[in-house]
């Protein structure tokens, strides 16, 4: 049976495909103000503004194409039983083939109700227009998990990292949550690899995880090498 590899992936590995990261540390995103495009009081505010934030990012999105870290993650399939959880709401896991990917924050390429969060449809193209309605009848609005809404996947992602054999952290840094988070639940005697550039101070977080294996560097080339050492130790 194989090792059952969870790995939680942030906007570091989509940043190398040309995908911006969500939020600068002065809370704008691409010179917008997070609240006014992702948040339901933004919704109700400006709809216009939401829908075309929306596309844009999609249109960037459609375009970007899988990078080798995302390729290395697909590859590991063929040894690995790989469960990603992922942070971004981009299709750049699926597209370069790995087949089980949580979205915990929504996924950009879907719509939904804005009367039934349960209506749910994919979106062929880039562009979600005013007027475009569910089946009743009400405005579609992008599937994305905004501030202020729960995420409802998270559970199962607990659950996921409850059960791993062996634990991988891409393209975010340990004291950014969910990731945090959910490292807390890794089993103390369970293999953490954490793969980016801005890795913190462990004097200052000396209770991460006992277990704890540092490559600090982007996901492209730290995948490489972490993706070498699982085969070679830990097949």
């Amino acid at each position: 049976m194989k090792k059952k590899l969870v790995v939680l992936t942030g906007a570091g590995i989509s940043a190398e495909s040309g995908i911006a990261t969500f939020r600068d540390a002065d809370g704008l995103w691409e010179g917008y103000d997070v609240m006014e495009v992702a948040s339901p009081q933004g919704w109700r505010k400006n709809p216009d503004l939401v829908l075309d934030f929306y596309n844009q990012r999609r249109k960037n999105a459609h375009s970007a194409q899988p990078n080798t870290g995302h390729l290395a993650l697909a590859d590991l399939e063929r040894e690995f039983d790989v469960r990603i959880i992922t942070q971004n709401v981009d299709d750049l896991h699926e597209r370069a083939g790995s087949s089980h990917v949580l979205h915990l924050h929504g996924k950009l390429f879907e719509s939904r109700s804005t009367l039934d969060p349960s209506l749910v449809y994919p979106l062929e193209g880039w562009e979600l227009k005013k007027g475009d309605k569910c089946a009743r009848g009400s405005q579609l609005r992008p599937n994305i998990v905004w501030f202020g809404e729960p995420v409802v996947l998270m559970e199962q992602a607990m659950e996921e990292t409850m059960q791993a054999d062996l634990f991988l952290v891409v393209g975010t840094s340990l004291v950014v949550y969910p990731a945090a988070g959910l490292v807390d639940f890794v089993p103390d005697s369970v293999p953490v690899f954490v793969v980016d550039p801005n890795l913190p101070d462990m004097r200052l977080h000396p209770n991460l995880h006992p277990n704890l294996h540092r490559y600090e560097e982007k996901a492209s080339t730290g995948m490489q090498k972490v993706a070498r050492l699982l085969r070679e130790k830990h097949l």
